[in-house]
């Protein structure tokens, strides 16, 4: 987070609040990175709200552009501003979808996180973040290299996150409940599941330096108590990632991250491994 140089904010127009742009502003007053103001239109007719926009925030000390752009659709617009500016960060606000629209169409937030070569953040709420907590969601029962990096990140990130809020850094992993089929005789039993997880977790927090209290670990879905534990916890922010490959049709974001978008009731940030997002990043320069 501290990395980031640019931020990319998109803009709503005549919405009542633009969260994306208070979030933005709070990030580049700890980071200083210029913000990059998009809206994506069609129509040539917001110029002057742009402006008006820029120049308040120029006058309040942060480094300003601005961009009016489409390019066939809503995610593909901002995808090409975030590679043509070097945005590290994409920051846009969520409006819930019409459910009929919902059943047809995939959300544009969804296909924003999909193919998004860098990390996106997704305003919800216009809760302050302030002392507020941030909750990292991580799967520590996968060893993987490449979720090894996920965590890295996602730790990291959440650690800047809090410290930019002020705010206390939460980690919470769920486990899987018991399956008489599965293979592996650790996962038939409750018990042997939970101390497994329970281990896992210790080494967790040992390896990224926190303390036991800042890590939580429950049984059942994580699209399910993800939302939850960020309830009990009253974060402002939730950290999530995927290290789902390109290529697989309609799953390049995990349905977890997808359905821990809508249903969760703050803000949320999601990553990806460096590896997948040179991936992205290479797809869009072919």
């Amino acid at each position: 987070m501290q990395a980031i140089r640019n931020i990319l904010v998109v803009m709503t127009p005549n919405q009542p609040e633009e969260l994306a742009l208070k979030r933005a502003k709070l990030i580049a007053g700890v980071t200083h990175s210029r913000l990059h103001l998009l809206i994506c239109d069609k129509r040539d007719e917001h110029g002057q709200f742009l402006a008006a926009t820029a120049q308040k925030l120029q006058d309040e000390g942060y480094e300003v552009a601005t961009h009016q752009a489409w390019h066939n659709s809503f995610h593909e617009t901002i995808i090409g501003v975030q590679q043509a500016e070097n945005c590290g960060l994409v920051i846009k606000q969520h409006f819930p979808e019409n459910p009929l629209k919902r059943a047809l169409l995939t959300p544009d937030d969804w296909k924003l996180l999909r193919y998004c070569p860098c990390p996106v953040l997704i305003a919800k709420t216009n809760r302050p973040w302030t002392a507020g907590v941030i909750l990292a969601a991580v799967d520590v029962g996968n060893n993987s290299a490449e979720h090894r990096a996920l965590h890295a990140s996602l730790i990291s990130n959440a650690f800047e996150m809090a410290g930019i809020a002020k705010g206390a850094l939460h980690v919470f992993s769920a486990h899987p409940s018991p399956m008489l089929s599965a293979a592996d005789p650790t996962f038939q039993l409750r018990e042997t599941i939970e101390a497994r997880y329970r281990e896992q977790c210790h080494a967790f927090v040992k390896e990224f330096e926190l303390d036991t209290q800042q890590m939580h670990v429950k049984e059942g879905p994580a699209d399910i108590l993800i939302p939850d534990m960020a309830r009990e916890l009253d974060a402002v922010v939730t950290v999530i990632g995927t290290v789902a490959r390109t290529g697989l049709s309609g799953a390049l974001i995990g349905n977890t991250a997808e359905a821990v978008l809508d249903a969760v009731e703050t803000d949320v940030l999601v990553l990806k491994p460096q590896a997948v997002m040179a991936q992205l990043e290479k797809q869009l320069q072919s």
